[in-house]
């Protein structure tokens, strides 16, 4: 539970950012190439983030390092609020970035090492599916706050919740502190590129990058994208919170088939799904193709997420654990940093959202090749490459 709130910040970030973009546009006369690098900022920092801090927590401890990310990400939001233009905006969000990417490896990390098998995979999964929570709590806020009271007082509120958490995470077991302090970035580095750790390090860095690719850049625009289609719906509450809501079975699904099937068939059959999910939505003519093509993206794509993030901490041993998910994500993070800025330039263009959405469709089909033939099935102790 106490672990789970990193993923329900992290999506309630992402989430009302996708809110706040038309806000900012219209307020500060943005166009759709600026809108992009706004959306794409944050996951710079993110990418930062993530390899720093997963070092430093095998380092000095994950307790602490966990803590920080977490000021990081609250103090960042309240100096959102009082951003007057794009410039201090885009700086806030890459700071606020940095303290979000560092915060999920390190939190992945720690669900990890407390557990192992199919166990750990199926926690992994759930504590992911928080990702969800935070979605909703979002929507809720964007819907119940933003008109009302605008999106920097809606901003000062997830920055309070953020603070509410560090308490929590104040009694997290002293197991989750183990410090390493004679580890040195450039040799945890070059350990998870040798022989053992090279081929998963590459297979995981690709799929880190179409996943977040996919993920960012579908998801932080949809609003925009269905608002330039013409469907009303978007402004709904029902559905934002019926989107939301369907990435809960997705995750629960994808908990129930790690006792059934290995990592890499579900992780297929998720990636599919995602790509049929993308292709329906690129082409959807009506309302209800439109709902029913994003509840597929929801309940897949996120659930691909957490089988990943299943699937990496059992690649690296405990002791390089920490840089091995922060270097694998940090690389996932230039995907999502170039999926928001390629979908602004593309509409700057006029390229239709059909062509728009197979860049993903086709994204996706890498994935799948490369999860067939790159990754091997082999079993290292403590340092499972996949089962």
């Amino acid at each position: 539970m106490v672990i789970g709130t990193a993923w329900l910040f992290d999506a309630a970030d992402v989430a009302l950012l996708s809110f706040i973009m038309p806000l900012i546009k219209k307020e500060w006369f943005l166009n759709d190439n600026q809108i992009g690098l706004v959306s794409s900022i944050t996951t710079v920092g993110m990418m930062v983030g993530a390899i720093l801090f997963g070092y430093l927590a095998d380092k000095f401890g994950k307790k602490n390092i966990i803590i920080i990310t977490l000021l990081i990400f609250s103090i960042s939001n309240l100096v959102l609020a009082l951003t007057t233009n794009v410039s201090q905006f885009m700086l806030v969000r890459f700071i606020t970035g940095i303290g979000l990417g560092g915060e999920l490896p390190v939190a992945t990390t720690i669900i990890a090492d407390s557990f192992s098998g199919h166990k750990r995979s199926k926690m992994l999964i759930l504590v992911d599916s928080f990702w969800a929570i935070g979605w909703i709590v979002a929507s809720l806020l964007a819907f119940l706050f933003m008109p009302i009271y605008g999106w920097r007082f809606t901003v000062i509120v997830t920055s309070v919740m953020a603070l509410y958490t560090l308490v929590i995470r104040r009694h997290l077991p002293a197991q989750t502190n183990i410090k390493n302090e004679k580890l040195n970035l450039r040799i945890a580095l070059s350990q998870i590129w040798a022989k053992d750790f090279r081929r998963a390090t590459i297979c995981l860095s690709l799929l880190w990058f179409i996943i977040m690719f996919t993920y960012y850049g579908m998801f932080l625009w949809l609003p925009s994208v269905l608002i330039k289609r013409g469907f009303s719906v978007v402004h709904s509450f029902g559905y934002t919170l019926l989107m939301s809501f369907a990435q809960l079975p997705g995750y629960f699904l994808a908990a129930y088939l790690m006792g059934k099937l290995t990592r890499k068939k579900v992780l297929e059959i998720y990636l599919v799904g995602t790509i049929i999910g993308a292709f329906l939505f690129g082409t959807a003519q009506n309302t209800f193709l439109v709902v029913f093509s994003s509840c597929l993206l929801s309940f897949f794509t996120l659930g691909a997420w957490g089988i990943l993030i299943a699937l990496t901490p059992t690649q690296y041993p405990i002791e390089i654990r920490g840089v091995g998910i922060g270097f694998t994500q940090s690389i996932g993070r230039i995907g999502a940093t170039i999926g928001p800025y390629l979908i602004g330039f593309s509409l700057s263009i006029n390229l239709s959202i059909a062509t728009i959405f197979f860049y993903f469709v086709g994204s996706l089909i890498l994935g799948i090749i490369i999860l067939i033939f790159g990754m091997v099935n082999k079993d290292q102790k403590d340092s499972l490459v996949l089962e």
